[in-house]
């Protein structure tokens, strides 16, 4: 698995200077397209201040594919028909930025995000030019929307298992909108104060921007730096500050 490339940091005055990173959005809602997905307001807010700074930007609203459940690469070789997330993988590896949004019910996660995740995961094993895991030197953050309680909770889940994958997981690397207790309008229903909420406004920038200077960051290194986690060297025998009792 090889590092996506990217150019540096580009225009002295500080403008589009993120030019080259890529970013991927993976949208969780339950409602297929073209079907309306508050989710997707809250990920346009984002996507608009990547694009400003030069952020190429992919997108993928999972419920429009074919995503096999189970936790390995490619299903089709476990007993499932077809599976599109082999295709979807290689777009996300691409990224050097993950936001990972959806929407809040029962005050969780959706079932798409869920399953997203569990795909995510199966991939791993799966190592880098580096033998480290294959979502080194890359940066996640995510976005949850709903009319109820439950953002930081389903944002926790979410960021603690990209860190988990590999991912580097910036400060402020959340946002969420929920409208008053109880049901009630959702964030792109008029009137709801969502697009103008200052709070979700001031956490979505927040989180854009430092998704950018980590991911920036992180290439700049070239990538998440080399020593002590290599789990091709682990397997070979190389294990960092554990002695080997078969060497006493």
């Amino acid at each position: 698995m090889t590092e996506p490339a990217f150019e540096g940091l580009q225009g002295a005055d500080g403008s589009r200077r993120f030019e080259g990173l890529r970013a991927m959005f993976v949208n969780c809602t339950l409602k297929r397209s073209p079907e309306t997905s508050n989710t997707q307001g809250l990920i346009d807010r984002s996507v608009a201040l990547m694009e400003r700074e030069g952020v190429t930007v992919d997108q993928i609203r999972a419920v429009d594919h074919d995503i096999a459940t189970g936790v390995y690469p490619d299903m089709t070789e476990h007993g499932w028909p077809s599976d599109e997330w082999p295709q979807l993988f290689e777009r996300i590896l691409a990224a050097h930025i993950l936001v990972v949004a959806g929407p809040i019910w029962l005050g969780d996660n959706s079932s798409v995000t869920k399953k997203v995740v569990e795909r995510l995961y199966g991939c791993s094993s799966l190592l880098n030019e580096h033998g480290q895991y294959a979502y080194y030197g890359r940066a996640g953050g995510c976005l949850i929307t709903g009319n109820e309680d439950g953002v930081k909770h389903c944002a926790m889940n979410v960021l603690y298992s990209l860190q988990h994958l590999g991912y580097v997981i910036p400060p402020q690397a959340d946002a969420g909108w929920i409208g008053e207790a109880g049901p009630g309008p959702s964030y792109l229903d008029p009137g709801s104060g969502g697009p103008e909420n200052d709070f979700t406004n001031r956490n979505t920038t927040f989180m854009t921007y430092n998704l950018m200077h980590t991911a920036a960051l992180l290439v700049q290194a070239g990538g998440f730096p080399v020593g002590g986690n290599q789990r091709s060297l682990w397997d070979a025998g190389c294990h960092p500050s554990f002695e080997n009792p078969e060497h006493r």
